[in-house]
């Protein structure tokens, strides 16, 4: 029999399907009443989706959905029931309630965390878990301390999503003993529906779940097919296919910089000046955008996650950049804000950003 440990306490899969657990935070509760309603055969469900890319919207998903979605990633990864899983995901999104889901329908211990930016730090090795699920800056954190860098290593399986990893951070995590993936997906999708292993060489190759088919349109868009989708979905992913389950991510049609009728791809100019910010700016976040401009249609201009510094220079900065990217992709402004506009889930949102920059 499956349970739910949270702290010192634990709640089995048939306490939680009669409603009998001890009272807990509020987080912990809410969370409880969703796996309540799963074990007692809710069919249907309505998830948020992130923001990242547009305005935020409610979905209906179904049952069946996420229960293909669970299969599916348990396939994958061989999965055992009374695995220990470890939930340290916002359980209001759709990452957490898949932590969630999928410790439902394995029979696991699910170690139910309240998300934090150190969801490692109050386990201590005795603690092995064989599946968790964390966002980039919780792994980086985690890295940080020696201890918890080698609760990392202890992880069987690893899996971050919700935004891209640096390169510096892949880098870091093939170091690690973990089997560690980034995935792809979305709320419509019913979380990831693709994961790359994460070797420390770019670019990351993901590798389909059981089930899911994928092909282009002419301008490269990403569309799948998938059983935990309700209807075959075109993304604005960019990709290229390489075998008939496998893709490369190259970015974002909708973040695509027309400059004078020079196609621009902000990610893969961020992935080749990552070197140089990380060189002058340790640790922080930045990203690549188009501008208006009245003579080019679009400019590319660069925005960093920090205040504006002495040094280096815009100048210094831009000589730097100019050396490793062809003279219509070097920025022709930066611009430096304390905080970028964030999704609930931590993700950067570049248009909100960029118009808070060029007020």
């Amino acid at each position: 029999m499956g349970k739910i440990i949270i702290g010192t306490s634990s709640v089995t899969f048939m306490e939680i399907k009669n409603g009998n657990w001890p009272a807990c935070a509020a987080y912990f509760d809410r969370s409880l009443a969703f796996c309540r309603a799963w074990l007692n055969g809710e069919e249907n469900f309505q998830l948020n989706t992130s923001g990242s890319t547009g305005m935020p919207k409610v979905i209906d998903i179904n049952r069946q959905q996420m229960e293909i979605s669970a299969a599916a990633t348990g396939k994958f990864f061989g999965i055992k029931p009374q695995a220990n899983l470890l939930c340290c995901l916002n359980t209001a999104m759709i990452a957490g309630k898949m932590m969630l889901v999928r410790g439902l329908e394995w029979d696991s211990h699910i170690y139910l965390e309240e998300p934090s930016g150190t969801p490692l730090a109050s386990f201590d090795m005795l603690d092995a878990f064989d599946f968790v699920a964390m966002v980039p800056a919780q792994v980086e954190n985690s890295l940080l301390s020696a201890a918890d860098k080698e609760k990392l290593n202890s992880i069987q399986h690893l899996i971050i999503g919700g935004a891209p990893l640096s390169q510096k951070l892949q880098k870091e995590i093939s170091r690690l003993r973990c089997n560690a993936y980034q995935t792809y997906g979305m709320t419509e999708t019913v979380s990831h529906i693709a994961l790359a292993n994460i070797t420390g060489h770019p670019p990351l190759t993901y590798q389909t779940l059981p089930g899911v088919c994928i092909s282009t349109t002419n301008d490269s868009r990403l569309v799948i097919d998938a059983p935990m989708a309700k209807t075959s979905l075109i993304t604005n992913d960019i990709v290229t296919i390489p075998e008939s389950k496998s893709f490369i991510w190259k970015g974002r049609a909708d973040f695509t910089i027309n400059s004078g009728g020079v196609k621009i791809q902000p990610e893969n100019l961020e992935a080749q000046i990552a070197p140089v910010i990380e060189a002058y700016f340790p640790g922080k976040r930045f990203f690549i955008a188009g501008a208006p401009s009245h003579k080019w249609g679009e400019e590319v201009v660069l925005l960093i996650e920090t205040p504006r510094v002495k040094e280096p220079s815009d100048r210094q900065l831009s000589n730097k950049i100019a050396e490793i990217v062809g003279k219509y992709e070097r920025p022709k402004r930066i611009y430096y804000l304390e905080n970028f506009i964030e999704t609930p889930s931590g993700k950067i949102k570049r248009s909100g950003t960029l118009t808070i920059a060029l007020k």
